[in-house]
């Protein structure tokens, strides 16, 4: 019976964490996957068992009392080792269990990352992958992920950020699109076309580099179509709208078969950094871990990635 009664309160205190980072009993309830009423008789049940208030609650807000904010604290540290202590004891062979919550962005999770993501699978079948795709950028809290792989994006000091590859980049534009104007032979030309924008990485204006000569260009762009999905950009510049600077991959197989063809190709646009991004905690458990040694391995190797180079 002890041995349950222990089990019953790392749960509670598990919930309680839950109730306090997402920052409502429904919230809380939703990510859990139960009812409102269960995660409120948790929350009931450990006051009782500690014999404190640890919440104030009105129609519109919840407020830690004083005893909540020490337990929320003791909680975190206890969850974190009952946590290693489960890892150590049943996974002595580094196979991790239980259920990984990953954001990716759009494209890349759809295409790029999906054989690896199988493989993972395979090699450890006790684990489960929740795999989100969105582009947008993440809050660990309250979209309950476990990490996620940013393109692009700029890193938050509050999280733990390892940079994975980097995401070559080009412009492109259809034949059509081309033989409208005067021939592209510097970087000001490609003011003079219409343009679609990708609007998380770029809206006014297209930074390009020239590695032979050591020159930088700024280069005004108006936009025809703005978005954020680079298969969007990339089936728009297909359909004659505009030139665009898109992610390299994306685009071998049209710069094959001349659908789409690169303008200054001696010119380059900064490479997107690729970063896998999680909250910082004291213990990580071992399905994280398994997947960032992963993401370290192949993401480099994958068609259209790079190294990242040393100091940038």
């Amino acid at each position: 019976m002890k041995r349950t009664e222990r089990i019953d309160r790392v749960e509670l205190m598990r919930t309680f964490i839950r109730i306090v980072e997402a920052g409502s009993l429904s919230a809380a309830a939703r990510q859990l996957e139960t009812t409102q009423a269960t995660i409120s008789r948790r929350l009931q049940s450990l006051e009782e068992m500690l014999g404190a208030k640890l919440l104030l609650r009105s129609t519109h807000a919840m407020k830690l009392t004083d005893d909540g904010e020490r337990c929320y604290q003791h909680a975190r540290q206890v969850v974190d080792s009952w946590l290693a202590l489960e890892d150590a004891l049943q996974l002595t062979d580094e196979q991790p269990v239980g259920t990984l919550r990953v954001r990716a962005p759009h494209a890349f999770g759809q295409q790029q990352l999906l054989m690896p993501l199988v493989g993972f699978l395979a090699r450890y079948p006790q684990l489960s992958v929740e795999w989100m795709l969105h582009d947008r950028a993440v809050d660990f809290i309250s979209d309950n992920v476990d990490c996620a792989i940013r393109v692009g994006a700029e890193v938050d000091p509050a999280t733990v950020s390892v940079l994975l590859a980097e995401v070559p980049r080009c412009i492109v534009a259809s034949p059509q699109v081309v033989a409208r104007y005067p021939q592209v032979t510097t970087p000001e030309q490609l003011s003079a076309l219409p343009w679609i924008a990708i609007s998380t990485f770029y809206q006014h204006e297209v930074v390009l580099h020239h590695p032979t000569l050591g020159q930088t260009e700024s280069v005004s762009i108006a936009a025809r179509l703005s978005t954020d999905s680079l298969y969007v950009a990339k089936n728009a510049a297909l359909a004659n709208v505009g030139a665009a600077v898109v992610s390299s991959w994306t685009v071998e197989e049209e710069l094959a078969n001349g659908t789409l063809v690169e303008l200054l190709p001696e010119w380059q646009t900064t490479p997107l950094p690729v970063h896998l991004v999680y909250p910082w905690a004291r213990y990580y458990p071992t399905r994280l871990r398994k997947f960032l040694d992963l993401m370290r391995e192949v993401m480099p190797q994958i068609a259209g990635m790079r190294q990242p180079e040393q100091n940038g």
